[in-house]
């Protein structure tokens, strides 16, 4: 069993109200998280804390067709500029962190504008297709 479904096992079985509980109950399966990784394995999971304990939680699906139109800027030497609608920076850049993209270093998403931090040049350019690829698919 991998960590995901561990996680997802634990939460479904018992009730857990606090990440550290979860963490020794994950190291008692076999799994040794560090914090952090836990917790990004909970974003990606769509797992958060409802009425003190830990749930899977769905994001409404948003529809392709309803997506706005979106542009990218290269800045090299390691940034990308996405430009979207009002009101959609923010969906797009919790999806590129939740896609957990090789090379992302990490975003910053206002109202329209997506600012993305590639962690070294020479993956600017497969930073950038991961990216096309998913406001093809549109975010989850």
């Amino acid at each position: 069993m991998n960590l995901d479904e561990a996680i997802l096992q634990l939460i479904s079985r018992q009730e857990i109200t606090d990440q550290a509980v979860l963490q020794e109950q994950l190291e008692e399966a076999g799994h040794a998280p560090s914090q952090s990784t836990l917790s990004r394995r909970l974003k990606k999971l769509s797992v958060q804390k409802v009425n003190g304990r830990y749930q899977r939680t769905e994001s409404p699906p948003v529809v392709a067709a309803i997506a706005p139109r979106v542009s990218i800027i290269e800045a090299p030497p390691n940034m990308l500029v996405l430009k979207t609608a009002p009101g959609y920076a923010q969906i797009f850049g919790v999806a590129l962190d939740r896609e957990e993209v090789a090379g992302l270093a990490g975003t910053v998403a206002g109202d329209d504008t997506i600012f993305i931090a590639v962690r070294d040049p020479s993956l600017l350019q497969a930073v950038r297709a991961t990216v096309e690829q998913l406001i093809l698919r549109g975010p989850a």
